[in-house]
């Protein structure tokens, strides 16, 4: 029996992308080709006035043209690692909330995602991976990235 039988994959698009997706292809067929899944969550950036009025968030112009090109970034890298659209999620949100959402809606019990690993007032600031780590009810594997100098 394999130890994990769906992996979601939680893509931020960076550089560092791939090498999350490698980790968890690498896992999928160590155990026994398990279904893998990607997502990735187009942050909801609240924006404030000019008068410091209360936040507003991204209009819906500017919404859908960050999911539509988040949609098709998503698809070349499913293409890319063979992972099939029915098992892409892109949605508009808060990642740390809604990828752990995602995972427990689709029985997913492995969340692999990239961490910097920061440390100090870096972490304090907010980290996907973090929140992912602190409120998933599966396992999660924080692959660690390095910055390039």
């Amino acid at each position: 029996m394999a130890l994990y039988q769906h992996i979601l994959i939680a893509a931020d698009f960076s550089n560092h992308t791939d090498m999350v997706i490698h980790r968890a292809k690498a896992l999928a067929a160590a155990n026994n080709n398990t279904r893998l899944s990607l997502c990735h969550i187009v942050e909801d950036f609240p924006l404030t006035d000019f008068a410091y009025e209360p936040m507003i968030s991204v209009d819906a112009d500017m919404r859908d043209a960050l999911l539509n090109a988040g949609e098709k970034q998503l698809s070349l890298l499913g293409e890319k690692f063979g992972i099939d659209t029915d098992s892409q999620w892109i949605e508009f949100g808060s990642p740390g909330r809604d990828i752990v959402r995602i995972a427990e809606e689709n029985n997913v019990d492995l969340i692999v995602v990239g961490s910097h690993g920061r440390k100090g007032i870096k972490m304090l600031l907010g980290s996907t991976a973090n929140a992912i780590l602190h409120h998933a009810s599966c396992d999660v594997l924080a692959v660690r990235l390095k910055d390039e100098s």
